[in-house]
């Protein structure tokens, strides 16, 4: 006789593998009408929402200028940067030149409001039918499509001419390799294709430490390598968790996240084998960039922690009795983890070891 898996192991049904029209202009709709959302988004309908524009000068610039810093995601930009300042220090072997970080993080943020503007662009269907999404610019009808392109092409072109004039040239390709991976190769190919959408398109966000070590030095190093294995790695473990919490969002978008396809007992030891291998490369920096005994003894110590965390979420799949999955200490504690490895990397640098 055939045994029900847990609750929070059975896998949605509903999933819709082919991929909506990228020419919809989705609706908003409360969380009991998702599927009328859905069917207003195929007609082109867009409600404005959050009414007239306010008085005073100042409010009405806020509440013009505030969507736009919405469509670049800030929050994901933060983290992307923490990872660049540690990486120019790392490949200057101490202060770089405070313009040239400066001018690498203005082109770097650019470009990374650009691909996430990009992203809401082609992504504002599904964004529609999400509950953790339904409420971004473009689908509330703050900002249109088209302004939203616009917008968002624009920032990517003066980002990169920026970053080619005022940092060097191989910075600005590697940034415009990023923004493509991101925007054609993880949004357009593969979130709603494959379960494997986030470890390949994960790629775009290691590029700021290759943008980074570039910036300093004109090129790339084994070092600049190692780094960008460390976030590749680190990606999975980070965004399969946030996946498990809005699995059903995901499920009903049609986007094939690995948590919405597959066991959580799977999940959770492919996040242990990519957690072990970010933990092997944060390691060879050691050797390879000449890091001292105390960067090698914090990166141990953030490694066995995470990793102790991504073992107990697969303990806690293995048996509900445990107690829940608590899926999203994971992924605070995924941030926790780059966060401190970075500031190790660059307080490291400066050590007299």
């Amino acid at each position: 006789m055939a045994v029900p898996a847990p609750a929070h192991e059975r896998i949605p049904l509903r999933v819709r593998l082919t991929s909506p029209s990228l020419d919809a202009s989705p609706d908003v709709a409360p969380v009991a009408h998702e599927e009328a959302a859905a069917s207003t988004a195929a007609a082109g309908e867009v409600r404005t929402v959050g009414g007239p524009p306010p008085r005073g000068a100042l409010a009405r610039l806020r509440w013009t200028v505030g969507p736009y810093v919405a469509l670049t995601k800030p929050r994901v930009i933060e983290l992307l940067l923490v990872t660049t300042i540690p990486t120019m220090f790392l490949a200057a072997g101490g202060f770089p030149p405070f313009g040239l970080v400066v001018a690498t993080l203005v082109g770097g943020a650019g470009a990374a409001g650009a691909a996430n503007t990009l992203n809401q662009y082609l992504d504002r269907d599904i964004d529609a039918v999400m509950n953790r999404t339904r409420r971004r610019p473009i689908v509330t009808g703050r900002i249109t499509p088209r302004a939203a392109l616009v917008f968002g092409s624009v920032l990517g072109v003066v980002s990169l001419a920026w970053l080619w004039f005022a940092v060097n040239p191989a910075s600005a390709l590697f940034t415009g390799a990023a923004i493509a991976i991101y925007v054609v190769g993880y949004t357009m190919i593969l979130k709603r294709r494959t379960p494997q959408n986030i470890v390949w398109g994960g790629a775009a966000g290691c590029m700021p430490v290759v943008i980074g070590w570039s910036a300093v030095t004109g090129g790339v190093s084994w070092s600049a390598l190692l780094l960008f294995g460390v976030v590749f790695f680190w990606t999975p473990p980070h965004y399969w968790p946030l996946s498990m919490k809005f699995r059903r969002d995901y499920a009903a978008a049609g986007v094939p996240m690995l948590p919405v396809v597959a066991k959580d007992t799977r999940v959770a030891w492919e996040m242990i084998a990519y957690t072990l291998a970010m933990i092997a490369c944060s390691l060879l920096l050691v050797p390879v960039a000449g890091m001292t005994w105390v960067y090698a003894l914090v990166a141990a110590a953030l490694g066995v922690w995470f990793l102790w965390s991504c073992v107990t979420l697969l303990r806690r799949a293995q048996d509900p009795q445990r107690g829940p999955l608590k899926a999203m200490s994971v992924f605070h504690g995924s941030i926790t983890y780059l966060t401190l490895l970075s500031v190790a990397i660059a307080v490291d640098v400066f050590l007299p070891l």
